[in-house]
């Protein structure tokens, strides 16, 4: 499984970097973990075609990890796209990229597309189907209007885990465990700030997470200012790893 980073930024852009857009490919598919507002731009900028994406799966409903979703819809519609499109994430999910689309472009939601659209909400716990791999939510904690997931991505043979936003909960552990990469967010340093995670309990935690490598994204400007001493490796905009 290969796994870029697109955007591995703040709600904020600190440090110039994209929002929370991470790219897989497994087999002959191609998914997207969280999709950003900045998230097309992000795709352009590493050479990710948005036509050849064939499902894109959120963590959770802030603007910074699904806002980019109405531009990847109407990206598809403007190029004749007719590859179908999932898009995957907490109940309520439909609604939101629909009443967003509205927001940001009156009436595309009501313009008829070459190609199918579809909206599939996740359960804590309940494995997903989407294409090669199987999607697995984890409920965590982090107040965005709707349920909010850790995601277990298993395809391969390999399994790649992703926190989203959350303060630290237990739920992490069953997430993260025996995964061949964990990404975690970490916001601060050591700043305890409710629904967000710092480095300093993440790594209380480490060794229960039990996963073979961990990778930090959602930095912050403290975080930022002290990539160079952490020991922790860290995302970047364009990164890539195999897995």
């Amino acid at each position: 499984m290969k796994v870029r980073f697109l955007g591995c930024g703040d709600a904020f852009g600190s440090g110039g970097r994209f929002q929370t857009c991470i790219h897989l490919e497994a087999g002959a598919g191609q998914l997207l973990l969280d999709c950003g507002a900045s998230s097309l731009i992000a795709m352009r900028r590493f050479g990710v075609d948005p036509q050849a994406i064939d499902a894109v799966i959120l963590s959770h409903l802030h603007g910074d990890h699904f806002g980019g979703v109405p531009f990847l819809i109407l990206d598809g519609q403007f190029k004749r796209r007719t590859r179908p499109l999932l898009v995957a994430g907490p109940p309520g999910v439909e609604q939101r990229v629909r009443e967003a689309m509205e927001v940001f472009f009156p009436g595309s939601t009501r313009v008829e597309r070459r190609f199918e659209t579809r909206f599939v909400e996740l359960a804590d716990r309940a494995a997903v189907a989407v294409g090669p791999v199987s999607v697995t939510g984890f409920e965590v904690s982090h107040a965005s209007g709707a349920p909010p997931f850790a995601l277990r991505v298993a395809g391969e043979g390999r399994v790649v885990a992703y926190s989203g936003d959350t303060e630290w909960t237990e739920s992490l552990i069953d997430a993260a465990r025996g995964a061949d990469l964990f990404i975690a967010e970490a916001l601060f340093y050591d700043k305890r700030v409710k629904y967000h995670l710092d480095l300093a309990t993440l790594l209380q935690h480490r060794s229960r997470l039990e996963c073979r490598r961990l990778v930090l994204t959602h930095m912050g400007e403290d975080m930022l200012a002290r990539l160079d001493g952490l020991g922790v490796e860290a995302a970047e905009d364009g990164k890539q790893l195999l897995v």
